[in-house]
């Protein structure tokens, strides 16, 4: 491929890539929305039920195999690179073609059975449905990881930005024309499980089209065969080593709504629960995740900017040079997690009843939202440790935090009700953080953050949580009470979210938790270091 590899050319495409992978994570927060006002709490249960099963491929595909197809290209000998490179990029394709079909296979044929194991054998369809997105696999790792491997990241991300685009375009419009005439539910979920098949595979033509691109300007002809023959076994080894190491803190909270499906349902049920409205609840109880997605879109795309050059500084003196970039993702993640999560929880009421129409189980939200906080921790400290080479440890936490949810899941359902499943949410993640941050601490041997920080988090928090409080018993119920609910509380939301994050900035920069040097590393914190001068001004 004819274009350079250099420092500058990577970042921007970094950026990119970054701009990219948010406006992902906001279109499947946003659309989830008006899907569940489409079809109501029985059509999102529906949907939230199969949904991990797609989703856990995508993610994989494009977080996992396609990054350590692209880790292991770049790290073949540059002396032999095409040869090399034809040669496992065939080994691998080979390998991933037998895995979908083995995928497609144990899913399309297996959905009455995990469809039984849910309790509704009517998922049956949505999980057949489902399973043709393997195929979507090999093309989109293959070609992903050839992009990435080579520093060209803009035809991954626009091919992101395509999937998510075509999925939800397929979703809310095929979900319309489905309650329109027919309002079957189960066809309008097995419409919207299509759309991401149709997603993955309108991606997978878009960068088909810039490979000949690429390759034609090359004069590399990367699908034609080579003499050198290279081990298999080995690379397959490495290939899923590092796929699912690489991609656990992308997949971690699908496994955790997987555990939901098989246990929630059923759970509910034993406690007494009609069918109908164990259903309604727990598509009640899945509004959680668009909300959770805000949260981290908040928290984890200010550290998302800065976790690129982790990897980089991490190779220069020692290592010594990424130092203060660790620190201030660590700061950042832990600051706006915190933020998002309480914010939330101040405003649940309203916000649950502006996106979904009623205020339903705004405490179990309320609980579940939480999530965000340790999420955010674990997917910058995941990062980083991948910055750092360091992958093994850090998914067998994950993966222990994985045991927990299961182990805890049913059981705590089954004591406290549906809070339960947010709870042991938690618990699995909380004790997953706290992992990564002790494994963390033993691989850079630095001070995170001094105690300073931790006081000025807390009392900015503190300050937040008074304002907003104070105002929803003195001021709530005067404000435009002659509004639609709907309105009123969306209203309500801005007005609180606003005050909230007014006052929350104000105290961080009044008590210099983050330096003025740190807000100019940060995306839009120039105006945050220009407003935190302002306020510590010597009169």
């Amino acid at each position: 491929m004819s274009e350079k590899w250099g420092m500058k050319v990577y970042l921007r495409g970094v950026a990119l890539l970054t701009v990219a992978a948010l406006f992902v994570k906001v279109l499947s927060m946003v659309y989830r929305v008006p899907f569940q006002n489409l079809v109501g709490d029985h059509g999102f249960y529906i949907y939230q039920q199969v949904y991990p099963f797609v989703a856990l491929f995508v993610t994989w595909t494009s977080s996992g195999i396609a990054v350590a197809i692209s880790k292991m290209l770049a790290d073949l000998d540059e002396s032999n690179q095409w040869d090399e490179r034809r040669a496992m990029l065939r080994i691998i394709f080979r390998f991933l073609i037998f895995l979908s079909i083995i995928c497609f296979v144990i899913l399309y044929f297996g959905a009455p059975f995990f469809a039984q194991w849910m309790g509704d054998l009517k998922l049956t369809g949505l999980l057949k449905v489902g399973a043709f997105v393997v195929f979507c696999m090999p093309l989109l790792a293959i070609d992903k990881g050839l992009f990435q491997s080579t520093g060209i990241l803009k035809p991954v991300a626009y091919a992101q930005v395509v999937e998510q685009s075509v999925r939800v375009s397929v979703i809310l419009g095929g979900t319309w024309i489905i309650m329109s005439t027919t309002e079957d539910l189960y066809k309008a979920g097995e419409i919207a499980v299509s759309g991401t098949v149709v997603g993955e595979f309108a991606g997978i033509l878009l960068l088909v089209g810039y490979l000949k691109k690429y390759a034609a300007l090359s004069g590399k002809k990367y699908g034609s065969r080579s003499k050198t023959s290279l081990a298999k076994w080995p690379i397959l080894k490495k290939l899923m080593i590092l796929s699912i190491s690489i991609s656990m803190s992308s997949l971690l909270l699908l496994v955790f709504q997987l555990v939901d499906s098989f246990t929630i349902y059923s759970a509910l049920k034993q406690l007494g629960l009609s069918s109908l409205e164990a259903m309604e609840m727990k598509g009640v109880y899945d509004r959680g995740q668009p909300l959770v997605q805000v949260g981290l879109v908040v928290a984890s795309s200010l550290a998302l900017a800065i976790v690129p050059l982790v990897a980089h500084a991490s190779k220069r003196g020692n290592g010594k040079n990424a130092d203060r970039f660790i620190q201030l993702t660590y700061r950042t993640s832990l600051l706006f997690g915190i933020a998002a999560a309480v914010g939330l929880v101040l405003v649940m009421p309203n916000v649950n009843t502006a996106l979904f129409e009623n205020a339903d189980l705004s405490n179990v939200l309320s609980v579940f939202v939480v999530q965000i906080v340790w999420l955010s921790l674990i997917m910058t400290l995941t990062a980083m440790l991948q910055g750092l080479d360091r992958l093994k440890t850090p998914a067998s936490l994950l993966v222990i935090g994985i045991i927990f949810k299961i182990l805890f899941n049913k059981l705590l359902i089954l004591k406290f009700g549906i809070v339960g499943a947010a709870w042991a949410g938690n618990l699995g993640l909380f004790i997953t953080a706290i992992g990564l941050i002790w494994y963390f601490k033993r691989v850079k041997n630095i001070q995170l953050s001094p105690l300073q920080f931790y006081s000025g988090a807390a009392l900015a928090t503190l300050a937040m949580v008074s304002i907003i409080v104070l105002f929803t018993m003195f001021v709530d119920s005067i404000i435009f009470p002659f509004l639609p609910g709907r309105v009123r509380a969306l209203i309500l939301c801005f007005l609180k979210a606003g005050i909230g994050a007014f006052v929350f900035l104000s105290v961080l920069a009044k008590l210099n938790v983050l330096s003025v040097r740190d807000w100019y590393l940060l995306p839009l914190g120039r105006r945050m270091a220009s407003y935190q001068l302002w306020i510590n001004r010597k009169k």
